[in-house]
């Protein structure tokens, strides 16, 4: 649904006016961006963003399915919860296409570096010792032996957020066709 809504919106503002600088609040956006770079920068920024957008919207899912009980597990208000997990959500989904790159970003940074925060306040490890090498019975995951928690992931997530806002979306986006 919001995939459906982000390319109505981006057609919409298309079809209205051919240059974003005269469609309200599209020049101040335009601000944010230094350049669609294209070539193998484009395709590697592609990439980039389409993994991190679909693995933010496979996070995103069972967080938004299951708010509730998300939200009890980690002692939060349910209304942040909600906030987060649309953020992933709806943030990968925007990321996939390339729309409002910088801002998206910014909002799904803003819940890893909580979830990093989360995970330091509780003393987890950077890095987990690998599953092999941890002692019989002393971490077993619901699925048996499994990868021990850490706060290795939120911090790989926030490094490959900060790229994508800070060198955009790449030539291959709606952003491009908004702002270039």
């Amino acid at each position: 649904m919001i995939y459906k809504f982000a390319i109505g919106f981006a057609i919409a503002l298309l079809l209205a006016n051919s240059t974003a600088s005269h469609v309200l609040g599209l020049n101040l956006l335009s601000h944010l961006y230094l350049g669609f770079p294209s070539g193998i920068r484009g395709i590697t920024l592609l990439l980039l963003r389409v993994g991190t957008g679909i693995l933010f919207m496979l996070h995103g899912y069972p967080k938004i399915t299951h708010l509730k009980q998300w939200a009890s597990s980690l002692k939060m208000p349910v209304f942040l919860c909600f906030l987060s997990a649309l953020s992933m959500f709806g943030g990968g989904a925007f990321l996939i296409l390339g729309l409002l790159t910088p801002l998206v970003s910014i909002a799904i940074l803003g819940s890893m570096i909580f979830a990093a925060y989360l995970e330091i306040t509780q003393g987890l490890p950077f890095v987990a010792r690998d599953p092999y090498l941890i002692p019989e019975g002393q971490y077993e995951g619901p699925n048996g032996k499994g990868e021990p928690p850490s706060w290795e992931k939120a911090f790989m997530y926030c490094l490959m957020l900060i790229t994508i806002a800070v060198f955009g979306p790449g030539i291959f986006s709606i952003d491009a066709l908004l702002f270039k």
